[in-house]
């Protein structure tokens, strides 16, 4: 898998990442030996559904992911498109599942941030690049 400075265009390297997530399980490139999912949302203004690989941490069998956007100045559009319709798809290896996305907030999202710095080292990085307050989102099994 080719690094994502190889893809000019985002949507590209998603769809690599995907195609090689569901063919093997596991990823090469940015993403090898971290926990990874695919995340399917309804789209905020189309409606249709949109993939986009995430890393993810496992608090107490819950999945938590971060709209960094590699601090970017704006949250990434899959956050918006959640917010908007918060019922998603995940996907891990071996399981898809839908989920409810909760989006974190006051002293949770202050300790939950510490716990994701834990285990995402680029999540401080990310913070500090940008003014905004990264959300942390929880998906939520539906049973």
């Amino acid at each position: 898998m080719p690094a994502r400075a190889d893809f000019a265009d985002g949507r590209a390297y998603n769809a690599a990442v995907t195609a090689e997530f569901r063919a093997t399980g596991a990823v090469t490139g940015d993403f090898a030996g971290r926990n990874l999912l695919l995340l399917t949302t309804t789209g905020a203004r189309s409606g249709r559904p949109h993939v986009v690989p995430l890393g993810y941490t496992d608090i107490g069998g819950r999945i938590l992911v971060s709209a960094a956007a590699g601090g970017a100045p704006n949250h990434p559009d899959w956050y918006h498109n959640l917010v908007a319709h918060p019922e998603v798809t995940v996907e891990l290896p071996g399981e898809t599942f839908g989920a409810r996305a909760v989006v974190t907030a006051g002293e949770e999202r202050r300790a939950l941030g510490e716990e994701r710095a834990k285990t995402n080292p680029n999540f401080r990085r990310n913070q500090e690049r940008t003014s905004r307050e990264i959300p942390l989102v929880w998906l939520d099994r539906i049973a």
